[in-house]
């Protein structure tokens, strides 16, 4: 009987190329795959840390001192927590801010959705894409300016118009009551576009054949809708809700160049408070405590935005 040696088969060496191109590979990355992340890194982390860590942080400790660029900034506690507490303006700004969010992003989440809709159920043209997309290529201040003189009470074409079809001219930016609602929709006309073609990015990523099964069974393109876009898409439009909440509490050019917080402090939002306490009044303590507040508010409204709308999970399966 033969007994089948245990020592395993010699291998020949790898002979020409073969032999080499490991070791040269070795040779061409001596650091592996994580210091060429880190090359490629490194730049995105200074700016995160030079123009966002480091004012955080700086921020958050001059919102216990008071500073104003003069003196060395003096170390005063939870004074300035307090006076914001009791600060009626601060509160007015906080409610005129809420309400604008609340115009601007039911109507902007609702006209976006339906556009993407439109976009990708009925045509799915770039060059349609590209018209809906082009006042998002407008400056927040361009879009200001440019609405400002159409709605111009007395010079508008807007009130022009409105005063041909013999109807009074309204003051949109000089009324207490339409200054806020006018100011939202400018935002809404200049953000509508970018914040469809998001949506209908997410309504690329759902199966034809959902529609195509749902057509079969003879479902409407309403039940369509409520059925299969809805609950596919809710991810993407959860996401998207986060970013344009977001954005909508910080609201600052606009009012800027429209109406500097009035009429009457009908369209002070926070933002543009905190900007007159820090640069008008040089109270940067004080500024920075509405600041801390604000921060807090928004990690708190996106943590629960998070959780309420389950953006991290999909029903896509």
């Amino acid at each position: 009987m033969t007994v089948a040696s245990s020592s395993p088969p010699s291998r020949l060496p790898l002979s020409g190329a073969a032999a080499v191109a490991p070791s040269r590979k070795a040779r061409a990355r001596p650091g592996g795959d994580g210091a060429l992340a880190a090359v490629f890194i490194a730049p995105a982390m200074l700016g995160f840390l030079v123009f966002l860590l480091w004012p955080t942080l700086r921020g958050i400790y001059l919102s216990f001192t008071r500073f104003n660029l003069l003196t060395p900034a003096e170390w005063v506690g939870l004074d300035n927590y307090v006076r914001m507490v009791n600060d009626p303006i601060f509160w007015d700004s906080l409610k005129v801010t809420v309400e604008y969010v609340v115009i601007n992003i039911g109507i902007q989440t609702v006209s976006a959705l339906a556009i993407a809709v439109l976009l990708q159920r009925l045509t799915q043209s770039a060059v349609l894409r590209g018209i809906v997309l082009t006042p998002y290529l407008m400056s927040n201040v361009v879009a200001g300016l440019v609405w400002l003189w159409i709605l111009d009470t007395q010079l508008g074409i807007g009130n022009e118009i409105i005063s041909a079809v013999g109807l009074d001219r309204i003051p949109f930016l000089a009324d207490e009551t339409w200054a806020i609602p006018t100011i939202a929709l400018i935002n809404v006309w200049r953000h509508v576009g970018y914040t469809a073609l998001l949506l209908f990015a997410g309504l690329q990523a759902i199966p034809n054949g959902m529609y195509e099964a749902a057509k079969v069974d003879g479902a409407s393109e309403w039940r369509m809708f409520w059925r299969i876009t809805m609950p596919l898409l809710r991810p993407v439009l959860a996401v998207v809700l986060i970013m344009t909440v977001i954005g909508s509490f910080q609201v600052f050019d606009t009012v800027a160049v429209t109406t500097a917080g009035g009429p009457a402090n009908a369209t002070n939002v926070l933002q543009y408070y905190i900007y007159g306490s820090a640069f008008g009044r040089f109270q940067f303590g004080y500024a920075s405590a509405m600041s801390v507040a604000l921060l807090v508010v928004l990690s708190a409204i996106t943590v629960l935005q998070y959780r309420l709308t389950r953006a991290g999970q999909s029903d896509l399966g």
